[in-house]
């Protein structure tokens, strides 16, 4: 099984070969989600600005980003972001730890900006269940986190438990299909023995769970599925277990399609093979015409059939 890593690899290797030899830069890419990075050297090859720009980020402010980015990166942070952008840290290489195992672990932190940016509402969600489990009862804001076109993710804590609802949209009937078994699949797979501590997984199709049926212009159509996680305490427990479950979790979407679109590429691999096994098959099925050989009189040479 193929887990997609939370850090950005092109902002990791190459913070990684301007330390190593610093030169002018400035390229622009997108990650998973549809976030836009913009890395460059605006005044000199030794300063990097890396900027963010991500479509929930007025929501992600609501909840707290700015001072789980500002704990994070420090000084790094911005007060003004680029323009167009939402978020940008300033990098002087001259300026990094010495050591070579401190200067990885920095170069990780920073290739994790998006991962760090959507934390901050799960973190709160957390630190919110704490609050409600002294208490006793009581359920949380419901935090909405629309990251995607039509899609978001639905955060909301209670005296027990967290829970975390992934709308997706299946854009193609095949997708829905598919997307159907492997979410089964996480459903069935938690009665293994092995398992039990994960996190209880629910599956709807079309209609939403009650925790957000209340909201206005949810998608109420066959395309459209409700991906439900129950989270307990003892999957945030510790920094390191909150830390963890962040991490995962907020790839379950792309993790979700992105086997989606493997699993078709390998049956349709697998349809090749077997259309071209059965031209093989019906190629030696034909039958060779026997020519038999005759000469005339004169010595001329006649095929017959």
């Amino acid at each position: 099984m193929i887990l997609l890593e939370p850090h950005n690899v092109i902002i990791q290797s190459t913070l990684a070969d301007k330390i190593i030899k610093p030169s002018s830069v400035d390229v622009q890419f997108v990650d998973y989600d549809g976030v836009r990075f913009h890395l460059s050297t605006p005044e000199r090859k030794t300063v990097l600005l890396l900027s963010m720009h991500i479509r929930c980020w007025d929501e992600l402010v609501r909840y707290g980003a700015i001072d789980f980015l500002k704990r994070e990166y420090g000084s790094l942070l911005q007060s003004q972001p680029e323009p167009e952008y939402d978020v940008s840290l300033i990098i002087d290489l001259e300026q990094l730890p010495g050591s070579n195992e401190e200067r990885d672990s920095f170069i990780m932190s920073v290739a994790l900006l998006k991962r760090n940016a959507l934390a901050a509402p799960f973190e709160r969600g957390f630190t919110s269940q704490k609050g409600l489990e002294s208490a006793g009862t009581g359920t949380g804001d419901l935090m909405q986190i629309h990251y995607r076109d039509e899609e978001a993710i639905y955060i909301q804590a209670s005296h027990d438990r967290v829970t975390v609802i992934f709308s997706t949209v299946f854009s193609d009937e095949t997708d829905r299909i598919y997307g159907k078994v492997f979410l089964q699949e996480f459903v069935d797979a938690r009665r293994q023995p092995s398992i039990q501590n994960a996190p209880q997984v629910l599956y709807s199709s079309r209609d939403p769970p009650l925790e957000i049926r209340h909201l206005p212009n949810l998608r109420n159509t066959d395309d459209t599925g409700y991906v439900t996680f129950v989270l307990f305490p003892r999957h945030f427990a510790n920094p390191t277990n909150a830390s963890s479950t962040i991490s995962h979790i907020q790839l379950f979407r792309d993790y979700l399609h992105y086997h989606i679109k493997c699993s078709k590429a390998y049956m349709h691999s697998r349809m090749r093979h077997r259309a071209a096994e059965f031209q093989k098959v019906l190629n030696r099925a034909k039958t060779e015409v026997a020519t038999t050989e005759k000469k005339t009189v004169s010595g001329r040479t006649m095929l017959s059939r």
